[in-house]
């Protein structure tokens, strides 16, 4: 067909997750509410861990960078939806669609962290007098390369193939942000081969999950025989680890399997990925715990005694 009877799309148009303006107004203060605290609270604990010395361990280290991750995802999709929220046309350019999609998929690298701190409290609980052998600097260093290498290469990967798609005809997303299999219905060809592909990664990504719990289920029973009941202190770490993991991988593997694209759970679910995950990642695996808040403390003294002499 010749190419000049279409015009190139040059920007994709967002249908929202409602029309309802009492529920647009619910959705404005929870996620303004939300992305403020997100973005607060992920930045203490980047900021906490890289400044004091008693968090310099490979634990922290996996969270700060777990707080990274979360401040890009929730920052590239949050301010979005909220600006658009009470926008009749809410449209974003197509090179903004590729960041989302390029920040979206190189949650590749937050796998990897889930996976090195299931193994890190592995090691903690179950091999204690090997912990500083087996967690060294250099073992921390290999997860999070692999990690980001793993990510962004995922990510460039992906995009290589969307960046020469042709999209010259329809141009709205249902949805709030660009979604990867929305997008590519929207492609001017035949893009099955880019679809078996996020397929197929979804399935690792199911794969991953199930090892990450099972993981965690084999600490639970280590951690119940040793101690005759369970220790509390780490039995709360755990239950909070497992939790973290299922509302990461929980709403991804419904979004990227289900089978009736057009229903409109996925976007809501979309949403707590976007917009509740990040917040309760800190609330989660730092306000629970007491070595952070403590840092947390020392960390902000000196601000508080500045404030108080000036």
């Amino acid at each position: 067909m010749d190419g000049g009877n279409h015009s190139v799309v040059s920007e994709f148009v967002f249908l929202g997750l409602t029309h309802s303006w009492e529920f647009q107004l619910l959705l404005l203060v929870f996620s303004s509410v939300l992305y403020v605290a997100s973005v607060t609270g992920n930045i203490l604990i980047v900021f906490s861990v890289t400044t004091d010395p008693h968090l310099h361990s490979p634990m922290y280290f996996l969270l700060a960078s777990l707080s990274f991750i979360d401040l890009g995802a929730c920052s590239v999709t949050s301010p979005k939806m909220i600006h658009d929220l009470f926008r009749k046309r809410k449209v974003i350019s197509f090179g903004g669609c590729i960041a989302q999609i390029f920040i979206h998929v190189i949650g590749g690298v937050e796998m990897v962290l889930l996976i090195a701190m299931a193994f890190d409290r592995y090691v903690a609980i179950c091999k204690p007098l090997h912990y500083l052998n087996i967690m060294s600097p250099r073992m921390c260093i290999l997860f999070l390369a692999a990690a980001w290498a793993l990510g962004v290469s995922h990510s460039l990967f992906q995009l290589a193939f969307i960046v020469n798609l042709p999209f010259c005809g329809p141009n709205v997303l249902d949805s709030f942000y660009c979604d990867l299999p929305r997008l590519l219905r929207l492609a001017c060809t035949d893009a099955y081969r880019l679809q078996f592909m996020v397929t197929v990664n979804s399935g690792f990504i199911c794969v991953s999950s199930f090892f990450i719990l099972i993981s965690y289920v084999f600490i639970l029973v280590t951690v119940w025989k040793r101690s005759s009941g369970g220790s509390p202190k780490a039995l709360s770490t755990l239950s909070a680890h497992i939790t973290v993991v299922l509302l990461f991988f929980g709403p991804t593997m419904f979004i990227y399997t289900w089978p009736h694209p057009s229903s409109q759970m996925d976007k809501f679910l979309a949403l707590s990925d976007a917009v509740l995950t990040p917040f309760l990642n800190p609330v989660i695996y730092t306000f629970r715990n007491k070595e952070m808040k403590v840092a947390m403390k020392r960390a902000f003294r000196p601000f508080v005694i500045f404030r108080k002499i000036s």
